[in-house]
């Protein structure tokens, strides 16, 4: 006996997600709303990467809610990574079946002398191109302390678990804290444009996404 067919999301339906993770190094809740209106609540044990998590409910207009415990007495690295799993499976699946997105979003943002390019593609092809540089001497930001190379982490757990194709590149900056808030910043602002609704059918020749 066949399947019945699915019934594609309708564009204008709430587009809402949880999603969990638990393991024997964190545990992380994360509630998200792509129609929201902004409204975030992160709470990660990592001030710093709390502030930037937050950036992507902020800009991205989604409402947003993570709350996470981790290691983080050994490192800090397991609990951003399974944050980026964990909200890239949320938004995968708020998402749907992708019908009536815009699909693509790109933008170069500046914060102060900092510039990031961000373009991304709501493919389902999980893929990082992630060419941002420190100065060898950069230090860890905040207290706990957050090591900018985890900015890297994060972006390809999120990625691979969205199924996103994702262009992160610096341009010009100095400023450790500048460059990754820009970076964060800009993936929102390219998320709040690929997932917008701008028709009913799936955004690709192959039928599905």
């Amino acid at each position: 006996m066949s399947a019945l067919p699915t019934t594609p999301e309708i564009p204008g339906s709430p587009r809402t997600a949880t999603a969990s993770r638990t393991t024997k190094e964190t545990s992380i809740e994360v509630a998200l709303d792509l129609d929201g209106t902004g409204t975030t609540e992160v709470s990660t044990g990592l001030p710093f990467f709390d502030h930037m998590v937050s950036q992507l409910g902020r800009h991205g207009g989604f409402d947003l809610k993570v709350e996470a415990r981790g290691d983080l007495d050994v490192d800090a690295h397991h609990t951003v990574e399974d944050v980026g799993i964990t909200l890239g499976e949320a938004l995968a699946e708020a998402l749907g079946d992708k019908a009536g997105i815009r699909r693509f979003g790109s933008i170069a943002l500046p914060l102060d002398e900092a510039l990031v390019e961000v373009a991304l593609d709501l493919s389902g092809r999980p893929f990082l191109a992630y060419t941002i540089e420190f100065a060898p001497d950069t230090n860890s930001l905040g207290n706990p302390p957050f090591d900018p190379q985890l900015a890297e982490e994060f972006w390809r757990a999120f990625a691979t678990a969205t199924g996103l194709t994702l262009h992160v590149r610096l341009i010009t900056g100095k400023n450790t804290h500048h460059i990754i808030e820009a970076s964060f910043k800009g993936v929102a602002r390219a998320l709040r444009d690929a997932v917008r609704h701008e028709g009913v059918g799936i955004p690709s020749t192959k039928g599905a996404l």
